[in-house]
């Protein structure tokens, strides 16, 4: 049991263990080497690569673009950037369940500087986690439930996810994947 002893669920799906899944990411980054307007080619990042002896907050949202994602989860993780970093983590990333154009674009359009977008294209991350679900209702299809965690080297050490998980959720509670709340629990932590 170990660490999913610590790991916190207001109504989340249970997880069988308590390292994040193996996978690989498809993320786009810029390479001046590449003519043209749009300078950047494909790398893959494997979860070690992510993850792997760091401390890092993930945030995982419904959708680029879609409201309160814009509005007020990915701001307000990039205002509090500094304070986070500063409580012994060293990256803070943002997943959802769009494709590598789509989180760069949306990262332009937010003006993100200090978060980093990572793509979940096929969602085989988030289904790993056990957090993908369908959001036909909205004709997403299917996205990532909205939850935060912090992962140290890869093991869960807390999550916070958001009650209701289900498919087709008639409403997106915001109540406990913010980064208000985890600054508080990283404060409380240290």
């Amino acid at each position: 049991m170990g660490m999913l002893m610590n790991i916190q669920r207001e109504q989340g799906k249970t997880m069988h263990s308590d390292k994040v899944p193996d996978v690989v990411f498809k993320t786009r980054v810029r390479d001046e080497s590449v003519a043209g307007p749009n300078p950047f080619r494909w790398q893959d990042r494997t979860t070690q690569e992510v993850f792997g002896g760091k401390r890092v907050v993930l945030f995982a949202l419904p959708g680029a673009f879609t409201p309160t994602c814009s509005s007020t989860h990915l701001p307000r993780y990039e205002e509090l950037y500094d304070e986070i970093k500063a409580l012994g983590i060293d990256e803070v990333i943002c997943l959802s369940v769009n494709d590598a154009f789509v989180m760069f674009q949306w990262g332009k359009h937010q003006k993100v500087e200090k978060i980093f977008l990572l793509p979940d294209g096929s969602g085989e991350f988030t289904r790993k986690m056990g957090m993908l679900v369908e959001k036909d209702n909205l004709g997403f299809g299917m996205r990532s439930w909205r939850y935060s965690m912090v992962v140290n080297d890869g093991t869960i050490e807390k999550m916070f996810v958001e009650p209701g998980f289900a498919d087709n959720a008639p409403d997106d509670p915001f109540e406990v994947s913010d980064a208000d709340t985890m600054l508080n629990y990283l404060k409380s932590a240290k």
